[in-house]
This record gives structure tokens, C-alpha cells and sequence, in this order.
């Protein structure tokens, strides 16, 4: 039977319909040819050898004469650094100039190769680029929040093939990591405690969602899963920051 959840960190109600789960073709596609990707493309702005082909570098790791990961600006970037960044408004409408950064984090050296496969110390190679770019872009003026998050496959919207995650850093909170800054605070005024240790303290306890478990990170489905296989990652330290 269906119920409704309450999300304790969001503060919204979630309908929980665990008999739709029993519809075998929600997620079922129709089997298509799947056509093999190669190691390398020539045209791939991403591919080593290439690198001409996209703006300029802001990071690499490298593997003697190679790179592992590297970052570079986005070609068609959502936000410029060259804008000055200012707010004007007029009555009831308000304006802030397009200014930001917005890079692509370049994640492995192959063009076919997914995040799936690579080998643990590849990931974490992948980690250590968003926390270097994360670190050295919250300094910038002006920047209040830096997202990173990951497209992949055409249904997601990615327009390149080699596989690729992006920053953006703003000058805006964006209204869902702002409204959750206050829940948070809200609770701790209500409480005397952090929601998110709360949350999972309470996970821990009754290891009824847990995913993975280390010395430093609890993996975890919330109570109130805002969409199907939603995920958290939190870690086990109490820190306002992954950075």
C-alpha cells in the first residue's frame, strides 16, 4: 500500500507507491544494437592529442608525459568570468549579468570508458580534480556556490561521448541548497542537533537502506526518496563541506 513520507532534511511530503514497483516495463527498453565505442576519435575535443581543440586547461593530473584527468573551460559555457558580475532591478523583476565559471572535469584518457569500469584509484583520480577545482574556485570573488554533478548517455543530455562531469560555480545560492541551509538551521534552533547527523544516526540504526557502509562514508536510500534510486552519500565526520 502507498503512503506519504516526510523528508526531514527537504521538508517535503513524498508519496511512496511501492506497488508501481511491480510494473516490469517502467524501466524495461526496447533492446537496440548497441554500437562499440573506440578508444579513440580524431574529432573528439576530449581524446589526448586533441587538446587544441578545447579552451584552455585549468587542471591536470598527470602520468609522466600523459594526463589521467585534466579540466578544462567549457567551449559553450553557461557563465563567463569576463562578465562583470553586478544586479540591477526594475520594480518586481531583478537581473544578475551572467557572470560564473563553467568547466568540464575530462575523467578518463579513453573515449570509451565509464565510470563503471575504471579502477577504484581511477575514480578517486576523478575526486581528487573536483576537489581541487571545488577548492581553488570558492576563493574567487563573488562565487557564493559551486556545483558538480555528471550527464550520461543521450537521454541525459550529454552532446559528447567521452566521458566527462562539469562545474559551475555562481554567485547565487540556488534556491534548493539554500532552502535545505535553513531547514538545517531551523532544526538545529528547534533541536540542538544537525539534521543530517540525525538522519543518519537514524539510517545506521535500522539498516533498513543502507547501500554501503566504510570508515568514512555511509551510502544510504532516504526514508524519502525524492525520485527512483535516489542515493545519498554522507559522510561519517560531521563537516559542512566534501571540499
Amino acid at each position: 500500500m502507498s503512503e506519504l513520507r516526510y523528508n526531514i532534511i527537504s521538508r517535503e511530503w513524498v508519496v511512496i507507491a511501492t506497488e508501481r514497483a511491480k510494473r516490469p516495463m517502467d524501466f524495461a527498453k526496447k533492446a537496440k544494437e548497441k554500437i562499440a565505442l573506440p578508444e579513440y576519435r580524431s574529432d573528439c575535443p576530449f581524446c589526448p592529442g586533441n587538446e587544441a581543440m578545447s579552451p584552455e586547461e585549468t587542471l591536470r593530473l598527470a602520468n609522466g608525459a600523459s594526463w589521467k584527468v585534466r579540466s578544462a573551460y567549457n567551449k559553450f559555457p553557461a557563465l563567463s568570468p569576463e562578465a562583470k558580475c553586478e544586479r540591477s532591478s526594475d520594480g518586481v523583476f531583478s537581473t544578475i549579468t551572467g557572470f560564473g565559471m563553467h568547466e568540464v572535469i575530462i575523467e578518463h584518457p579513453k573515449h570509451n570508458m565509464i565510470m563503471p569500469l575504471m579502477a577504484d584509484e581511477e575514480v578517486a583520480d576523478i575526486i581528487r580534480a573536483y576537489k581541487s577545482r571545488y577548492l581553488a574556485l570558492e576563493k574567487a570573488e563573488h562565487i557564493e556556490a559551486i556545483t558538480i554533478f555528471k550527464n550520461h548517455g543521450p537521454r541525459a543530455g550529454t552532446s559528447l561521448e567521452h566521458p566527462h562531469s562539469q562545474l559551475i560555480a555562481t554567485p547565487i545560492i540556488p534556491p534548493h541548497l539554500k532552502l535545505r541551509l535553513i531547514q538545517a538551521m531551523n532544526y538545529y534552533g528547534e533541536k540542538g542537533k544537525c539534521v543530517y547527523c540525525q538522519v543518519l544516526e537514524e539510517e545506521l540504526r535500522e539498516k533498513k537502506r543502507i547501500v554501503l557502509e566504510t570508515d568514512n562514508f555511509v551510502s544510504f536510500m532516504p526514508y524519502a526518496s525524492l525520485s527512483p534510486f535516489h542515493t545519498w552519500i554522507f559522510p561519517r565526520r560531521h563537516n559542512a563541506s566534501f571540499a
